[in-house]
């Protein structure tokens, strides 16, 4: 590697960093960042996994800054110093000090620096972070012009150090919609990956054919810029399919790096080795356990699962602490709770390491024992106060229940624990997007767990609800027979409640009213016999819903009166907001509209906050039909557009309500003939592109949002000038460049930059630019102009 020598006019500078010999990709945000932090702080650490592009990421930025250096910019490289007591003298080599007296080579460090005005890059001082620590209060003390940039796995730990956490390369967001190949080339992980190739395979591009294989390989490696630079090498013997099917066995595959680079960072598992050799034994004990958890743990997870066996539970927070702070966990906020996550690629080392410690065994089953006591604790807690925060956690313990629920019916011992557990997690099925894999999970274990059980009944009828929600109504007469049967046979009262109240939908749903009727009320008598209210609020709504259907006003007033009463008694709040949904129907069918309106926002403003795309959905219908009794055709069809979006997400239209679909189609019907076909498909179009939000928000409000906001077309919700700031921030400035150009107050301008990322949900000056640069997409993806180039 090459040493660049530059100097200023005056001859006084001297640059001495490591040319660079590959392209440098992205990182524009997250170095304009650490400038502002340079220039608000002396020393500033970068900190990240090993693999990151921490040094990359340094060395750019002490580049660009070099002007503001006249005496010199300098790089001092740690790695391969094993001796901390050689730390001042291989920093004093670095700066290419001559000095052959006896002196001590700190002294020697402070004289020479202490007038001068110069940079220096610590880099890697993981492995002597005291003395690195030292070494820098020392130097800043004596050199009030002097600046250190620094990088290390964790942050020195001294007085006036400011830390920046390195991300990984950004990638799609697996919850948004499928990007265009036009802005999947746009995100850093894809675009290193595609310029590395292009190394290697000359003419490579990404295509249609491979988009989906690259993106696969960047996210397996977790955008770790490393990780991606050694799978690319591989493309000199592989195809990107082949490259993709092999990254299981990661850590053999990806071997073939550089060989000027150092030799921990030739190979993915050498650069691992080296973060896990930094570590203690417990810290080294509790990765390995971590690594059963998927996605993301909390504190209390963690201590349940990881603690016993040479760690006490009281450890387990402190030592999580220092896993953070070795960038082994990252740290994630949520709303109520803090919660840790480890990279793939290290999880993946770690499960190695559990595997040949022998306790592999022990941490999965004390994994899945957690989570199927948290299934259950749900369940217990489904009908009251709790209930939100509870489907909030089950959310971000999806992978976790995923993963327990897959160990449990792998083991024909535990399987009837994961039918139980798959039962229990019923409403965290209907209340989010996994009703699909919901009724997977309960297909899976009733076909594993065939006995004529207690909990096969109750997994039958809970699996039936799934399925009459998918329209399914022939799979779920079936199931609610067997269960019925069995209940009847075993005398289980809870069962034929239950089988009841879905038989009653099954019967709704085929236009079997009186039937469905007495059932329902059947049902609703068996819950209060039994006092489980839960079921009885159920019961109620679908009664309610069903007088109203045959006009009995009265009797539906009543009854979702009732089913209010009781939600009230425990605090509860889902089923209140259904009920009022059920409300809202028959108080539209009266004529009140406004009265309607009410109740259907009320109930869409508990479930957007829940993010239930059941509710919201059937929310969404009943403002349509009211909209269109209100003769506002064209709102009724940009919502009947949005619609179209929502329950194309769920798999089926007005899902678990299917007697409700005529009233669907004569509100369609209305609008079309009111505004004729042209108008009628642009007002259905323009719902229809608005995202998610934007078509809640429009639903609660009665307007669109403003189109001057953004570009392209795309609402935004940022204010003109809060989308203005944003447009700098995408375009590398820092707060202060920021307040110099909208001439105002630096404090102003981190106020406003602050607003944004709370807005947007982001953590990041680099997701702001992600999502500028989304904001300017066109409709044909194609046609969109290439960003502006950071290489």
């Amino acid at each position: 590697m090459g040493v660049v020598a530059t100097g200023t006019p005056t001859g006084r500078q001297t640059v001495r960093l490591p040319a660079e010999v590959t392209s440098f990709v992205g990182r524009r945000h997250e170095a304009a960042e650490v400038k502002r932090m340079l220039s608000a702080s002396r020393l500033v650490t970068l900190t990240g996994a090993g693999g990151v592009g921490k040094t990359r990421l340094a060395l750019r930025v002490a580049d660009e800054a070099r002007r503001a250096f006249p005496d010199g910019v300098w790089l001092a490289e740690l790695a391969e110093l094993d001796n901390p007591s050689l730390l001042a003298q291989g920093v004093t080599e670095a700066l290419e000090i001559r000095d052959h007296s006896s002196r001590p080579a700190m002294d020697v460090l402070v004289d020479h620096l202490r007038d001068r005005q110069a940079l220096i890059v610590l880099d890697n001082c993981e492995h002597l972070l005291a003395e690195c620590a030292r070494l820098a209060d020392r130097l800043l003390r004596a050199a009030p012009r002097l600046r250190l940039l620094t990088t290390s796995r964790q942050a020195l730990g001294t007085a006036g150090e400011q830390s920046l956490a390195v991300p990984t390369l950004g990638l799609p967001d697996l919850r948004g919609a499928r990007p265009s190949l036009a802005t999947l080339a746009r995100y850093d992980a894809i675009r290193l990956f595609v310029e590395r190739a292009a190394a290697i395979v000359p003419g490579f591009e990404l295509d249609e054919d491979n988009r989906d294989a690259v993106e696969l390989i960047c996210r397996r490696l977790d955008g770790i810029p490393l990780g991606i630079e050694l799978a690319a090498v591989r493309l000199r013997a592989l195809s990107v399919q082949q490259l993709l099917e092999r990254l299981d066995d990661r850590f053999r595959l990806l071997t073939t790096g550089s060989r000027t680079v150092l030799p921990r960072h030739r190979t993915l598992r050498a650069l691992i080795d080296w973060s896990y050799e930094l570590c203690t034994e417990r810290e080294r004990l509790l990765w390995a356990r971590v690594s059963v958890f998927a996605g993301s743990l909390d504190l209390e997870a963690a201590e349940a699962v990881c603690s016993g066996e040479g760690i006490e539970r009281e450890e387990i927070l402190d030592l999580v602490a220092e896993l953070v702070d070795k960038s082994v966990l990252l740290r994630e906020e949520h709303r109520t709770s803090v919660r840790y996550r480890m990279l793939d690629t290290l999880r993946a080392y770690g499960r190695e390491r559990l595997a040949a410690s022998e306790e592999e065994a022990v941490r999965l089953r004390r994994h899945r024992d957690y989570y199927r006591g948290l299934a259950a604790d749900a369940r217990a807690a489904l009908f009251g106060p709790a209930q939100v925060q509870w489907f909030t956690r089950l959310h971000l313990e999806h992978a976790n229940l995923r993963t327990a629920l897959e160990g449990a019916l792998a083991d024909p011992g535990q399987a009837v624990r994961g039918l139980d557990m798959a039962a229990d997690l019923l409403y965290h099925w209907i209340t989010s997007y996994y009703l699909g894999e919901g009724r997977r999970w309960l297909d899976q274990a009733l076909a594993v767990c065939a006995e004529p059980t207690a909990a096969r009944a109750r997994a039958l009828w809970t699996d039936s609800w799934l399925a009459v929600i998918q329209s399914d109504t022939d799979a779920a007469a079936a199931m609610l027979e067997e269960s019925r049967s069995i209940g009847t046979r075993l005398g289980l009262d809870p069962v034929l409640a239950y089988t009841a109240l879905y038989s009653g939908m099954v019967a709704m749903y085929r236009g079997e009213t009186r039937s469905a009727i007495a059932l329902y009320e059947e049902a609703v008598s068996r819950h209060r016999a039994i006092g489980d209210p839960v079921g009885l609020a159920l019961a109620l709504i679908r009664l309610s819903l069903a007088h109203s259907f045959i006009g009995d006003s009265p009797g539906a007033i009543a009854l979702g009166e009732e089913s209010l009463a009781v939600c009230d008694a425990y605090g509860e709040g889902w089923h209140r907001a259904y009920t009022m949904m059920a409300l809202g129907v028959d108080v539209w069918r009266q004529g009140d509209t406004a009265r309607a309106a009410a109740l259907e926002k009320e109930s869409l403003s508990f479930n957007r906050s829940l993010d239930d795309p059941l509710g919201i959905g059937v929310n969404l219908e009943v403002l349509a039909w009211i909209a269109a009794t209100e003769r506002d055709y064209t709102r009724a069809a940009r919502l009947l557009g949005a619609l179209g979006i929502i329950w194309h997400a769920i798999g089926a239209p007005l899902s678990g309500y299917g007697h409700l679909v005529h009233y669907h189609e004569e509100c369609e019907a209305a609008a079309r003939r009111a505004l004729g076909k042209p108008a009628f498909n642009a007002a259905s179009k323009q719902g229809a592109r608005l995202s998610f939000t934007e078509a809640l928000g429009y639903a609660l409000e009665d307007e669109l949002p403003s189109e001057e906001t953004a570009a392209g077309g795309r609402p935004s919700p940022l204010t003109p000038r809060e989308s203005e700031i944003a447009q700098l921030v995408a375009r590398g400035l820092s707060n202060k460049e920021i307040a110099s150009s909208l001439v105002i107050a630096q404090r102003t301008a981190e106020g406003h930059i602050e607003h944004i990322l709370s807005k947007l949900g982001f953590n990041s000056r680099a997701q702001v630019a992600v999502w500028v640069a989304e904001q300017h997409r066109t409709a044909d993806a194609e046609g969109e102009h290439p960003p502006e180039d950071t290489v």
